[in-house]
Parts: C-alpha cells; sequence; structure tokens
C-alpha cells in the first residue's frame, strides 16, 4: 500500500525521497487513474531539476520513462511542464463534472432507455485497452449464444486521424490493430466477430486472421487506402466525438449514453438486458440467461477472470 511504496522509495532515494514520492503519487492518482500502477527505478539529481525513471506495466509491456520534477516540487516535467497543483485541481473539478452529468443522464432502470424496433448498441473502444478487450469479449459472448442479437451491436474504435494516418491512445501498434478490426468490421463483416473472439485471448493478430479466414489481401488494400479504410475509421472518430467519448469502453445505446453497471455490470447478462431494454417490443430471445459472472480484463484465454470496473 502506501506505506510500503513509500518506504521503499525513501531507502531508494535517500533525502529526496519526497521529491520521488510526490511524482509517483501523482503519476498513479491522476494519470493512470488505476488502469496500472507506476513505480520509481532510479534517480538523479539534475541542478534545479530532479530526474526519476518511472516503470510500468502497459499494453505492450513493461515500460520506462523519465520524468522531471523541479526541487521545490511544484512542477512536474512528462511531455510538458505540470503545475500539479493547478491541474490536480482541473482533475478534480473534471471528474465531478463527468460524475454529476453522468449520473443526471444515463438510464438506471429499463423503462428509462430510449427504444426502437431496431435498437443499436454501439460500444466505443480501442483494441489494446484491458477494459476494452473486456467489453469485446462480453459482446462475442452474447453474439455466439444470441446470434439474434448481432446486428443489434457494432464496435467502434476511438481515435483521431493525423496527416491521413490513424491514431491511438496507446500508440502505433493499437492504432493499427483498431484499423484492422475497423477493415474487417466494414468489407469483411460476417468474419468480423470469429476474429474478435481469437484476437481476445492472445492478441495473435496473424494466427487469428488465419483461422477466422479472412482475405488478407483484401484487408491489406483496405488498411492502405485512405478512401477506405481510414475513412471508415473516420466516422467512428466523428460519432466519439459527436457523443462526446472519451473513454474505453463506452456504450451508446439509441443515440444515448448507458452504463452496463446501473444493470448488473461488466457481464453478458447485464449488457444483453440493456440491449434488450433498448427494443420497444421485447423479442422472444431477450429471454434467454446468459452468464452473471465477471468478464475478464486484457488477454485472456478464458471469459471470466479478474475482472474490473475501469476504463482507458
Amino acid at each position: 500500500g502506501y506505506l510500503a511504496n513509500s518506504l521503499s522509495i525513501t531507502g531508494a532515494f535517500g533525502a529526496r525521497s519526497d521529491l520521488a514520492s510526490k511524482a509517483v503519487d501523482y503519476i498513479n492518482k491522476y494519470l493512470l487513474r488505476g488502469d496500472t500502477v507506476a513505480e520509481p527505478i532510479n534517480s538523479s539529481s539534475m541542478g534545479e531539476l530532479y530526474k526519476i525513471n518511472i516503470g510500468s506495466d502497459g499494453p505492450q509491456g513493461y515500460i520506462e520513462v523519465p520524468v522531471y520534477i523541479t526541487s521545490d516540487g511544484k512542477y512536474m516535467f512528462v511531455n510538458a511542464p505540470l503545475d500539479l497543483e493547478k491541474s490536480r485541481e482541473f482533475f478534480e473539478s473534471q471528474k465531478q463534472e463527468e460524475e454529476q452529468t453522468q449520473n443526471q443522464e444515463m438510464p438506471t432502470s429499463c423503462e428509462e432507455v430510449k427504444k426502437a424496433d431496431s435498437p443499436l448498441l454501439q460500444a466505443f473502444v480501442v483494441s489494446y485497452c484491458p477494459f476494452g478487450l473486456q467489453m469485446q469479449r462480453i459482446l462475442t459472448e452474447i453474439v455466439k449464444n444470441i446470434p439474434e442479437l448481432k446486428p443489434y451491436i457494432k464496435v467502434r474504435y476511438i481515435g483521431s486521424v493525423v496527416n491521413g494516418e490513424v491514431m491511438s491512445m496507446h500508440g502505433q501498434k493499437e492504432a493499427e490493430e483498431n484499423l484492422r478490426q475497423i477493415c474487417i468490421r466494414e468489407e469483411q463483416s460476417e468474419k468480423y466477430w470469429d476474429y474478435i473472439e481469437c484476437f481476445i485471448k492472445s492478441g495473435d493478430s496473424e494466427n487469428c486472421l488465419q483461422q477466422a479466414g479472412i482475405d488478407t489481401s483484401e484487408l491489406q488494400s483496405c488498411m492502405q487506402d485512405e478512401s477506405r479504410g481510414v475513412s471508415y475509421a473516420q466516422e467512428d472518430f466523428n460519432l466519439q466525438s459527436s457523443f462526446g467519448v472519451t473513454g474505453s469502453p463506452t456504450l451508446i445505446l439509441n443515440g444515448q449514453r448507458v452504463s452496463e453497471f446501473n444493470f448488473g455490470g461488466r457481464t453478458a447478462e447485464a449488457i444483453k438486458t440493456l440491449l434488450c431494454c433498448g427494443f420497444s417490443e421485447k423479442l422472444q430471445f431477450c429471454n434467454q440467461q446468459l452468464t452473471t459472472a465477471q468478464a475478464a480484463t486484457g488477454f485472456s484465454e478464458q471469459y471470466s477472470g479478474s475482472g474490473g470496473s475501469g476504463s482507458c
């Protein structure tokens, strides 16, 4: 816990352990927000700046990055200088505003969910987010057991296009995988869920393309053609912007932002129930019961496991 972490920092960093503690605590609380945990590795003095090497597990493995904090503990440099007090106030106020907005707007019962004759549940994710993978695992479980619901579910992706290139929050590898999944979704849709069911197990895209029977030449053509792949991605990003989506996963049902936690959490049964609440008239297949086990986060061979409730 906090005390053990503080003691290890004190032992490793000596007299200026207070700076190491302040930097690591800030990164864990306000930047990583529980998605992973950063820990100090070593440090060195650079005059008025104190350099601290930080390590953490990320979607692409263990990484080490340097951060810099001024000797008075007021400013920290990651990619740009941060006034810790002002940015802490900003994050706290932003979090409060988000919580208030979500609580006011999100339905808490089936009656409050917007209805449609042909509802659409859109799940916004990124492909290497542990919680995005968790949501894709749940949706795969739903369409596998109740294939009638497949037309009413669409996975969309979070990102941006810069100079004709797709970008994503966890770097180029994730951006490329997002684009790959978008192209499969749009041009080989009958194989999309087979590919996703394989990918969420270990992230082995090459093997999963083969297992799902994807036409790889058509896929490559789509990914390299801006009028196809990048254009499809831009449609997702436009919707992301219009719905105010900032985290993976985010659910939009019939144009309304919804929370799975108001209907039972991250389980196949909860999200099936939520989707079925979006029908003007409840259909027979909605009576089928699915698992209430919490879905595993990240890559996993098993459906259930160490579930979580976070987002990227």
